[in-house]
């Protein structure tokens, strides 16, 4: 059962302006790090994301983020060089742990206090993940980055994304895209793609919209934890978003 959070930050911080949202979980794909080249990290790029990240951060916002792994490794890749799928998908966890660190450490030389929290014991780069310690972690106005998935096999970060906002008790999960939010077919590929700015969950099965994936999509659905999917490249929509204006597309009950 979701339960409304119970925000313990200094006051001050987030009654100067008038906020939606005081505590999301941020799901970033692995190819956002790498721009153009669609490998790697671009640190242009990782300057930009802490720039707009810096900005929620700023309004008294606890910021938790899950970031992927696909511009390092990806489990699906691996199959088909003839590594199994237990072990690509534990290859993909190490590679979201690279992203993580350096989203940390982008984070830190601007300013922001972080701690990252792994889902697999690896002690000497980043804490292990506990429930309390994460929260402790929010009341002291730290930015909390959820390394190494779920830490188990077949579970995708979109599984982890929500699993931590449920745990964490997030308002909402935001899902950060290079596209402007959930279209009727890929919009990349097609000019007349139409945009759903609000969905339901419902529809969004029905009409077979890939929102995130099925075990995610289920966790949101039952616990009644919302959706937003949104273009995280056009400067201040993550701001906007918790500010209350309508960006993306809103998946809901």
């Amino acid at each position: 059962m979701y339960i409304k959070p119970v925000f313990l930050y200094p006051r001050k911080l987030a009654d100067k302006v008038k906020l939606k949202y005081k505590r999301v979980l941020l799901k970033l794909s692995g190819e956002s790090l790498s721009g153009d080249a669609h490998t790697g990290i671009d640190v242009n790029i990782l300057n930009y994301l802490t720039a707009e990240i810096k900005k929620v951060y700023d309004l008294g916002v606890d910021v938790g983020i899950v970031i992927g792994g696909g511009n390092i490794y990806r489990g699906l890749s691996a199959q088909a060089q003839g590594i199994d799928a237990v072990t690509g998908d534990y290859m993909g966890m190490l590679a979201t742990i690279i992203n993580s660190l350096a989203l940390q450490n982008s984070l830190e030389k601007a300013g922001m206090p972080t701690r990252l929290l792994s889902a697999i014991d690896m002690n000497k780069i980043a804490e292990p993940f506990l429930r309390r310690r994460a929260m402790r972690h929010f009341e002291k106005r730290r930015i909390v980055i959820f390394g190494a998935g779920t830490g188990n096999p077949y579970f995708t970060t979109d599984t982890a994304g929500a699993l931590r906002a449920l745990e964490v008790c997030a308002e909402v999960i935001l899902k950060g895209t290079r596209v402007d939010g959930v279209y009727d077919d890929d919009p990349e590929k097609n000019k007349d793609a139409v945009l759903y700015q609000n969905i339901t969950f419902g529809d969004a099965l029905s009409k077979n919209l890939k929102v995130m994936d099925m075990t995610a999509f289920a966790l949101c659905r039952e616990n009644n934890i919302p959706i937003i999917v949104f273009n995280m490249n056009k400067e201040g929509n993550f701001k906007d978003i918790v500010m209350g204006k309508k960006v993306g597309t809103f998946v809901h009950n």
